[in-house]
This record gives C-alpha cells, structure tokens and sequence, in this order.
C-alpha cells in the first residue's frame, strides 16, 4: 500500500527541503540547520490498537493535568505520602514561583508529547512525558500533506484517519483558554532548534508568529505590536520558549528573549500561557516514576499504559538493585533532554561503570535505571533496500475543552542499526504514522 510512496520518495524529500522543514543543533557553539530525514515507509496502527492508546493517552494526560494543579496548590499528594516531599521541590523543574497560580480552565499541559515504545509482543510502554514545549507535530503534518500531493492514489486506496485537523484542534485549544484577544505563537527566532515548526503552526492555526520583542506588557496586559505600530492585546500565547527566559524579572535576569513582566500578566489571569510555566515539574524523569500512582490517586481508575520498569536510585532498596545490576540496564539523567545523558550499562568499560556507580551513589536523585526494552524494528530505506531500525513514538494529545489524541504522531528511528536512540539531535530520522479508520 506505500509502494508508490517509496517510488515518489526522492520528490518529497525535495519538496520537503525546499518548505524548510528542517531542525537546528548547536554544536561546540555553532548553529547549524539541518533536514529531517524522512523516510517514506509509514508506521502502520491498527484502530483498535490506537483505540487502546487514545484510552491510555487521555488517562495519563488527565492525570498529569491533576498532579500540576495540586503541586502549586494543596498538594494533597504529598501530604498523603503518594511522591516524596524532597522529591518535588528538588526537581529542577520546580518552579516556586508558580505557587498557587490558576491558569485559565485549570489546564496546566494543554499540549503534551507522551512518548512510546511497543515491545516485541506487543505491549507498549511509556517512556517519557513531556510537557513543557514538545515538537513534532508539524513533521508528520507536512509530510502527509506533500505525500498526498506526490502519491494522491496512495490515499484514496487506503483507509487512513486524517492527520490534517491538528491545527484546527490547536486553535480550538487557544480559543477555549483564550483571556480575550489573538493569538500567538512565540519564538525565539530562525536560531531555534525548531523554528520551521513555529512558522508552520502558526500559519496553519491562523495565529501571529511573534518573536519577543514584538511583544510588550502595558496596564498587566500583553500586547502585540505589528510593523505598523498597532497594538493588539493578547489572549493566548504558545510560548516556545523555556520557562527560565521567559521572564527576565522572575527567572534569569538577562534573558534576552523574555518578556518582563509577563509572568505578571499570566498571575493575574489576564493571559493564557501554553504550556504553563512549572510544567517541568511533572515531566522530571524521576517523576516519570510516579505517574502509575497519580492515575490511581486523582481518576480513581487502573493505569491502561505502562511505564517501563523503573527504578529509582533515590530509593536505597531501587538504588541497590541499580549498582548490582547496572551492566544490565540503561541509566538516565533526569536533567537532559534530546537524547543526551543516556547510558546503557552493556556499552561501558569496567573503569566507566565503575565512575558511574559512585556518581550514582553521590547524587541518587539524579538518575532513574530502566530495564532495556528490546523495542521493535520498523523497516526503513537505504537506497534500494529495506532494512530494520528502532523507532518510537511520540503521540500528541491536547487538552482544552476536551482532552484530544491526534490520530497520528512522529514515528523517529535511529538510521544507526545498533543504536536505540532515535532523537534528531542525535542523527535520527522521521516517518509518517498512519492510523487505519477501521
């Protein structure tokens, strides 16, 4: 059924050069720009296998949205003893700052990036949530779109849910949470790793691509102020940016692409901010570890979606099990992002494991150990070739009104066959996802 996309495969790609569709890394200090590399064969999801994950997807969503709420506020869930007290606040996505402010419709992750991985029988397992500013959406969007310019015989023989209404839903998003006024999609600029994503979405979702300086706060108000000097106020903003740039007169001082005091206008209720700052709170890889529990605490329900087996080196009992069996699993840092601070234990010299074990045993909150999931290979092409890779999946779900799972998602495989990780920043590449109608 994607045969005649593999024959096409060399026009996408240079369609998709030619829109930009690329992703910037920084590397010893230099920007460089980059294409994704696109692949043309899609990853295939059965509709009652997305039925399960769209049921999975909302629960955690839902949960995670509750677990937000309640840290900046009563905080329930740890005077109840479910998450350690210590364990919050030291997560560098903690933001006291954001003490007891109520966004607009208590919706705290109105975009978030859950991402997966499907064991050889099958199950699939979460691995990381994300929910301060996860990209990826536009990649599969913009691929399925030219996709079906290149091979529109391809679509109209195959049953496959539509993928384009992500952008309606995004502005369906904005308009429910909206504090009056338009809306804005806020970029550091073209030096940002995804700066075709925010030029993109904001074009398709009908909102203002603003860079920082477009932007001012007058009366705790935001405005946008056009070329021609208009202003016009603001009601909701997709902030691409981190929360410690966001605000020169909250977080760090000499930020130059903040706003001042825009956290201001966000306390006050006079703005919607997407995603909210704070956010990383709920994302920290060691909270990860939590997130069962919070299902279970907050919707009453069973967890339908896994995380991987986890262990925690803040726990002595899951710390001991970590150092015995540390040849054997993968130890992340709970701090990086993109690929980086991943270890497997079976790549590591004897000297190395040993310098881990003691880094471990100095800083235990540092790091979480998962067992390795031998995730399954999804074929890509080389040349002429079909070969295996690792793939994951990032699903997008977003939450306004409702709660929405976008029948679709990034699929990113490692283009290295001996490499699990798949993540663009380190060589990575994409493909569409289809999800059949029936």
């Amino acid at each position: 059924m994607y045969r005649k996309l593999v024959d096409h495969a060399d026009d996408t790609n240079r369609l998709l050069a030619r829109y930009g569709v690329k992703f910037g890394i920084y590397k010893n200090g230099e920007f460089k720009e980059q294409l994704f590399p696109y692949d043309p064969i899609p990853r295939i999801i059965s509709r009652k296998e997305f039925d399960y994950l769209e049921a999975g997807l909302r629960q955690r969503v839902d949960a995670l949205n509750a677990f937000l709420f309640d840290v900046y506020h009563d905080k329930n869930i740890i005077r109840d003893g479910i998450i350690p007290e210590d364990f919050v606040y030291s997560s560098k996505g903690y933001l006291p700052e954001c003490e007891k402010i109520t966004p607009p419709g208590n919706i705290y992750s109105h975009i978030s990036g859950i991402d997966l991985v499907q064991a050889g029988d099958g199950t699939w397992y979460v691995l990381e949530d994300n929910l301060r500013i996860p990209s990826g959406a536009s990649y599969p969007l913009i691929a399925r779109e030219i996709s079906r310019r290149v091979s529109p015989e391809t679509f109209s023989e195959t049953e496959i849910m539509p993928n384009r209404y992500y952008a309606a839903k995004l502005r369906e998003m904005m308009d429910y949470v909206s504090t009056g006024g338009i809306h804005v999609i806020m970029t550091p600029g073209r030096y940002n790793a995804a700066f075709f994503e925010h030029s993109y979405l904001a074009e398709r979702a009908g909102a203002v691509l603003a860079m920082p300086h477009d932007l001012l706060v007058e009366d705790n108000k935001l405005y946008y102020m056009d070329y021609t000097g208009e202003k016009q106020k603001v009601g909701a903003i997709y902030r691409r940016i981190s929360d410690e740039y966001m605000d020169p007169m909250y977080f760090v001082p000499d930020s130059f692409i903040g706003v001042p005091h825009i956290m201001d206008v966000y306390k006050s209720g006079n703005v919607a901010m997407i995603n909210a700052p704070g956010n990383g709170v709920a994302d920290d890889k060691g909270i990860y570890y939590f997130v069962p529990k919070m299902v279970e605490y907050y919707l009453h329900e069973e967890p339908i979606l896994h995380n991987a087996p986890t262990y925690l080196a803040f726990y002595e009992e899951d710390r001991k099990y970590i150092l015995d069996h540390l040849r054997t699993l993968v130890v992340k840092d709970v701090s990086e992002a993109g690929g980086y601070g991943v270890v497997f234990g079976d790549k590591l010299t004897k000297e190395e494991l040993k310098k881990l074990r003691q880094v471990i045993l100095e800083e235990p909150r540092r790091f979480i150990a998962q067992e390795v999931i031998d995730f399954i290979d999804l074929n890509i092409m080389e040349g002429d070739e079909e070969v295996p890779r690792k793939a994951d999946l990032r699903a997008f779900v977003l939450t306004g009104k409702e709660t929405y799972v976008w029948p679709c998602g990034l699929t990113r495989f490692s283009r290295n066959p001996d490499s699990f990780v798949v993540n663009s920043s380190q060589g990575g590449g994409f493909k569409d996802t289809w999800v059949l109608s029936r």
